[in-house]
This record gives structure tokens, C-alpha cells and sequence, in this order.
């Protein structure tokens, strides 16, 4: 997908700011991949969003964030990204200082990621159990997949993810990290299976196909994980939160100012 349709709105949504009531655009930002998958997903994911919707990617993808902007006076501007990281504190606020230098009349409510949150782990367990994988099987370790970062900071979000995610039942949940960080999906399966796990799956952090989400897959059955699940694409938990997290920047008392 090149460039994304405007999805019809459910109805006017107050300004920030207490500005005139007026319909405020969201504009959901992803990492965008040579992958068409990558594209679609995203685009799934949006097309059940109840508001006007443009979509912007960091690369591999056009619009760009400037390009989904333009013509706009005011928008929230999402990181569709799992975790804060270099993206959503360095990337694309600096996209966002290019976009309002351009035009200084754009008012932007800049949202959080994501992830974490409480609902993603529901996400999660969807997928597992729509790959047949009873929910807090004791007899079932489950390898919790991110893509990784070289941010201490996002990888303990994930790692303290997996620990919350053990309260469920499951045999263990270890974090593993597809790039940047250790352990590997693969060594993640492997250490399980020597310490006595009677079964590992793999759950993927992961938003959209691509070749993480292909490279996790092979290496981690080729290391004896039973199972792979889906990536969350457009679980309907992720449309709850992308609705929640828009809602919160909407009622900021004021824009975030990114101009510096």
C-alpha cells in the first residue's frame, strides 16, 4: 500500500486546547517494511478505527509523516510502534519539528505507543489460542518475542512483560529479542527444552509480518518450539487501545509543542 485511503469518521471530535469543536484526523505512524504484508496489516488494523484515519511510515513506505500531514491544521499523531524507543523519542518528534517549522498553524497532540499496556497481553493470548494453544497451560512455556532494540529501556519493558505474563499459569514466559539483544527466539527455545519444559510455543510482540516475524518462525521450530503464533496485526485489542491512546492525546490541555 502506497498511500492510505481517509477512513470515514464516526463524527466530530472536539479540539485540544478547547479550541472550536471541529474533527481532529489521526494519524498513526508505523516503521513501514519492504514486505507488502507489513502494509496491509497496518492498513487492516486502521480500516476498524471509528475515526479519520491517515497513515505515515518511518521508511520503506510512502506517505512519509510530513506528506500524511500536510493540509492539515490539527492532528494526533500515533507511533503505531510496541514499545518507546530511538522511533518514538528521537525519529518522530524530529519529523514532527520539520512538519510544524513547514507549517508553525499545525497544532499536533503527539500519543503514546502502544505497548505497553494491559490489553496486549490479551492480544497475545488470542493469537496463541487461535494457533490451538490452551491459555495458562501449565504444561506450556511460551517464548514472548520482540523485535529488540539497542534501548536497555524497551527491552525490560519486555522482559517485565513476560514476568506480569507467568501470573497467568503458563509452565514460564521468557522474553527473547529477534535482533539487538539476547537471548535469541531460538536460544530462548532451546534453554526451555533443556530445562524440562513439556511443550514451547512462541508468541511474536510483533505488529506486522515481515522478515522478523519470517526469520522468528523458522529458527524457533528448527529449535523445537511446538507452536508459532500470528502477530497481533489487527487483533481487536489493538483498535481498543489505538482508540484509547488517541482519546488521551486529544485531551491534553494543550498540543505537545515539538517546535523546541
Amino acid at each position: 500500500m502506497r498511500h492510505s485511503p481517509v477512513i470515514p469518521s464516526g463524527g466530530p471530535v472536539p479540539l485540544a486546547g478547547g479550541a472550536a469543536p471541529g474533527r481532529v484526523p489521526l494519524v498513526a505512524v508505523a516503521h513501514g517494511s519492504r514486505d507488502p504484508r507489513a502494509a496491509a496489516t497496518v492498513a487492516a488494523l486502521l480500516d476498524q478505527v471509528p475515526l479519520d484515519v491517515r497513515v505515515a511510515y518511518l521508511d520503506h513506505c510512502a506517505p512519509t509523516l510530513g506528506q500524511a500531514l500536510g493540509g492539515l491544521r490539527a492532528a494526533v499523531v500515533l507511533p503505531l510502534l510496541l514499545t518507546e524507543a530511538y522511533h518514538s523519542r528521537v525519529d518522530l518528534p524530529a519529523a514532527l519539528n520539520e512538519a510544524r517549522a513547514r507549517d508553525p498553524r499545525l497544532r499536533v497532540s503527539y500519543g503514546h505507543t502502544l505497548g505497553p499496556h494491559p490489553l496486549l497481553l490479551p492480544a497475545l493470548e488470542r493469537r496463541l489460542g487461535e494457533a490451538g494453544v490452551p491459555v495458562g497451560d501449565p504444561d506450556t512455556a511460551v517464548v514472548l518475542v520482540s523485535a529488540g532494540s539497542s534501548d536497555a529501556r524497551a527491552n525490560g519493558v519486555v522482559a517485565e512483560m513476560a514476568r506480569a505474563w507467568r501470573r497467568s499459569g503458563w509452565w514460564t514466559v521468557t522474553p527473547a529479542y529477534a535482533s539487538a539483544a539476547g537471548p535469541t527466539p531460538a536460544a530462548a527455545v532451546a534453554a526451555l527444552l533443556r530445562a524440562g519444559a513439556p511443550r514451547v510455543v512462541v508468541a511474536p510482540y510483533l505488529l506486522a509480518p515481515g522478515y522478523f516475524a519470517d526469520k522468528v518462525r523458522r529458527e524457533t521450530l528448527e529449535a523445537g518450539a511446538e507452536v508459532v503464533a500470528d502477530v497481533l496485526g489487527a487483533a481487536p485489542e489493538l483498535v481498543e487501545v489505538l482508540l484509547e491512546r488517541y482519546t488521551a492525546a486529544l485531551r491534553q490541555p494543550e498540543p505537545v509543542s515539538l517546535a523546541g
